[in-house]
């Protein structure tokens, strides 16, 4: 599968301008919302757990040096935790090329804080995607986050922007917190001892 999904997701699911349609986020669409949207809903997907296992070339990282963002993978018994958008299909326009970097649109049952359902749609970067990077120690996702930028800013800010939200909505995530950690401690690691004053 190529590593710009634009057509690919223009081909699979057509919209028309004015549908209405949920939308789920689980990583920076929860905290960077530069979309219009009719309304906003904690929610929730079964069978799937976030995790930072896909590349980013454009928003967090570069081609040289790509960052890693969330992506979807299946968990038989995981809930996965985000913000439920309902919008219009003309938003997809814009946020097709948000999320080109190998990210597909899947239907799926979103189920929201009040035990109410509905089908929507989420952004997932399969395995199958070329700019998959895969399974690695948290200490070693920490590391390649803090060491890149994209033009959206770092990489570290898009973990660390996750952390925060995903506390505010009362979310646990032990991958995300855990790698958040390793960052805090490679950070101090990396912030000089000030000097001794003579």
């Amino acid at each position: 599968m190529s590593l710009n999904t634009f057509e690919e997701n223009r081909r699979r699911c057509q919209l028309s301008e004015s549908d209405q349609v949920w939308l789920f986020g689980y990583g920076s669409l929860i905290y960077l919302v530069d979309f219009p949207y009719l309304e906003t809903r904690p929610a929730s997907i079964h069978g799937w757990s976030r995790r930072f296992w896909q590349a980013s070339h454009d928003h967090r990282g570069t081609e040289m040096n790509p960052g890693r963002v969330v992506t979807l993978i299946e968990d038989t018994d995981a809930v996965c935790g985000g913000m439920a958008f309902l919008v219009e299909g003309s938003v997809f326009e814009q946020l097709d090329v948000r999320e080109k970097n190998g990210y597909l649109r899947f239907t799926t049952e979103i189920t929201f804080d009040d035990g109410t359902h509905a089908n929507g749609l989420v952004y997932i970067a399969t395995p199958e995607n070329d700019a998959v990077l895969g399974e690695a120690s948290e200490h070693e996702i920490a590391r390649q986050i803090c060491a890149a930028q994209g033009r959206s800013g770092t990489n570290r800010e898009y973990l660390i922007e996750l952390a925060i939200a995903l506390r505010k909505m009362g979310l646990e995530d032990p991958h995300v917190f855990d790698i958040e950690m390793h960052i805090d401690r490679i950070t101090q690691q990396e912030t000089p001892s000030p000097g001794r004053i003579k």
